[in-house]
């Protein structure tokens, strides 16, 4: 038996692509990312590269000229919309409310506010697209839209893109008990997702990733008692076997984040073989996402705590 792979964060996910879009938005080469950009069909891969490429810290301060000099363009207006999505939560942070000064939530507000004006209009030149609809969700949430308001916003994007997985994890936030849901509506949106998607499909992390939501928000104690349970355990393989272990699921963009996922909520719930499995399946490759739920600053450490725990494969 091999050496483990070592634990390693990718901002591109190992996806060549994604690490070109990264490339050309830190150096601020447009012209880069429009080509980019401009060639991809798929409405999930979009919002896909977008999402990630919004964490490149800086182009919000040159996108706005771009804006101007491209203002039919759908593309320009959806890039710089997805970046003040993530410049204002840059400024809340991640911190609980009670954490976040008033001035800070007064920055907070007005970004997202800059970002739904260029998101709508964005819609509004591509109104097939789901992308602008997946940002509007974000920056739903962090206006307090209301659960109404948030559900259109969801229903406007899986109406064009009925499998947009960022546009389900979205509406599973929304619906979790921090964003005034409560666990079961989490768990039966999360189940009806997976079972109106094609098996294969990548909405069967949702059922992980609500669980891990569930586990995380309880006392320590209760939360070791509830993501051990045989039940648990039962959803977690079959939601397993509907996504990541289905044979079409094989070449998905968002593999590595679904394999973390569950290689995480199969090691907590004491899976050892299948988390084992899950694990080796990253091949190393840690996303920050789920991880960020034990450690924010270094996701590696409980990725390489709990794959020592579920053994070597």
């Amino acid at each position: 038996m091999g050496p483990r792979p070592q634990a390693r964060l990718d901002p591109a996910h190992g996806n060549p692509g994604l690490g070109r879009l990264l490339a050309s938005a830190a150096a601020a080469d447009w012209p880069a990312m429009r080509e980019q950009l401009s060639a991809v069909t798929d409405d999930w891969e979009r919002s896909w590269l977008l999402r990630a490429a919004s964490d490149v810290a800086g182009y919000e301060q040159w996108m706005p000229k771009v804006v101007e000099a491209e203002g039919d363009s759908g593309l320009a207006l959806l890039v710089a919309g997805a970046r003040a999505v993530q410049w204002a939560w840059d400024a809340r942070t991640g911190a609980s409310a009670s954490h976040v000064s008033r001035e800070q939530f007064r920055i907070f507000h007005e970004r997202l506010e800059i970002a739904e004006d260029l998101l709508y209009r964005a819609a509004e030149r591509e109104p097939g697209w789901a992308s602008p609809w997946y940002f509007l969700q974000m920056c739903g949430r962090g206006l307090e839209v209301g659960q109404d308001v948030a559900r259109r916003r969801f229903e406007a994007s899986v109406r064009r893109d009925p499998g947009h997985l960022g546009a389900h994890q979205q509406q599973l936030q929304q619906v979790c008990a921090k964003w005034g849901g409560s666990h079961e509506e989490m768990h039966a949106f999360a189940r009806q997702s997976m079972e109106s998607g094609p098996e294969g499909g990548p909405l069967g992390m949702l059922v992980a990733v609500a669980h891990l939501e569930h586990w995380v928000h309880l006392d320590s104690g209760p939360d070791g008692t509830y993501i051990t349970q045989d039940r648990v355990r039962r959803e977690l393989h079959e939601a397993a076997d509907r996504s990541v272990r289905h044979p079409g699921f094989a070449g998905r963009i968002e593999a590595p984040e679904c394999w973390n996922a569950f290689a995480m909520a199969f090691a907590l719930n004491g899976d050892k073989q299948a988390a084992a499995a899950a694990f080796a399946a990253t091949g190393g490759l840690v996303t920050r996402f789920p991880w960020q739920y034990l450690n924010g600053a270094d996701p590696r450490a409980p990725y390489r705590a709990l794959r020592s725990g579920a053994g070597r494969r």
